[in-house]
């Protein structure tokens, strides 16, 4: 199946803070805040929605397509994706902008600060759907160029073509009206806890009229696991599967979007499809970088079946 992955390609620089941002941030002084944090280490990773999901169906078996546009320092990330056997050809190179790049920073709870600057993703992939089968394909719209988000998701409704849209950490950019747009051209919605009420807030819709609006929901809650809905009456809360070597929770989201695709596409149920999605984030997080996990698709199989048994 085509698998069309679409949103941004980023160098990330994740940094450790040995403390909690809580202590050092005045509740009543958050209005002009002024805050430094010394961190720990520093590594530098490939990173970016598009590059990270389509990472984790690279191990998964898939080669989707990266719908995204890179910088002129593009050479090292393309290198990778080679070696992977992920495709550049629906890349678009800005010449005149380096890549986008994400300064993370995660503290001792596992709460994130995060500088991005966008770089090349401020342009329009352009992609040409006139290459896809809609029958045969399935799409994320995850954060990347905004101008990308609106169309491609309503290409793929006008194309009839499966869309997931994962709106994330681009939401603070989003008006009222787009967002729904966009949920209701789509036949998934996937974001954490926190992503959820934001939209909620931004559109100012109850949790029933966002499902109504959305048809389906999937939501991913940390160490509580995650949260199936559907307007078919579904409401199944999965576990995730545990760790006793959690290192970085960089990468989570995207790694388990990665199972997720993976397991519609084979035509299962959404429900054990963000079974897949939660084993595929359990890798990810026991090690630093969001493209530096690795597992064989027997070892991820055995890790499935182990925890939520057979399909």
């Amino acid at each position: 199946m085509d698998i069309l992955v679409s949103g941004s390609l980023a160098y990330d620089r994740i940094m450790d803070f040995q403390g909690r941002f809580s202590d050092h941030i005045m509740p009543d002084k958050i209005h002009m805040i002024n805050v430094s944090f010394t961190v720990n280490s520093m590594s530098e990773n490939f990173g970016g929605t598009a590059g990270n999901i389509a990472y984790a169906l690279s191990l998964l078996g898939e080669q989707p397509r990266i719908v995204a546009a890179i910088g002129y320092d593009y050479h090292r990330y393309f290198q990778w994706f080679e070696e992977h056997g992920l495709s550049t050809e629906n890349i678009l190179m800005v010449a005149e902008e380096a890549t986008a790049s994400a300064y993370i920073t995660t503290d001792l709870a596992d709460n994130q600060i995060t500088g991005f600057n966008p770089g090349a993703m401020k342009h329009p992939s352009g992609f040409d759907f006139g290459q896809t089968n809609p029958q045969d394909c399935i799409a994320i719209v995850a954060p990347g160029n905004l101008r990308d988000m609106v169309e491609y998701t309503r290409i793929h409704q006008q194309m009839g073509i499966f869309s997931i849209f994962d709106p994330g950490q681009s939401l603070p950019a989003w008006q009222s009206d787009g967002l729904a747009m966009c949920i209701s051209q789509s036949n998934l919605l996937v974001s954490n806890d926190y992503e959820l009420a934001l939209i909620k807030e931004k559109t100012g819709l109850s949790d029933h009229a966002l499902l109504e609006l959305a048809g389906a929901i999937v939501t991913t809650k940390g160490e509580q696991g995650c949260e199936v809905s559907s307007t078919e009456g579904l409401s199944v809360s999965i576990p995730v599967v545990p760790t006793d070597n959690l290192v970085d929770p960089t990468g989570a989201g995207d790694a388990f979007r990665g199972g997720l695709i993976k397991g519609l596409i084979q035509g299962l149920p959404v429900e054990r499809a963000a079974m897949m999605g939660t084993v595929c984030s359990h890798y990810v997080v026991q090690i630093k970088g969001t493209q530096t996990y690795r597992f064989t698709q027997d070892e991820f199989k055995a890790k499935l079946e182990q925890y939520f048994g057979a399909a």
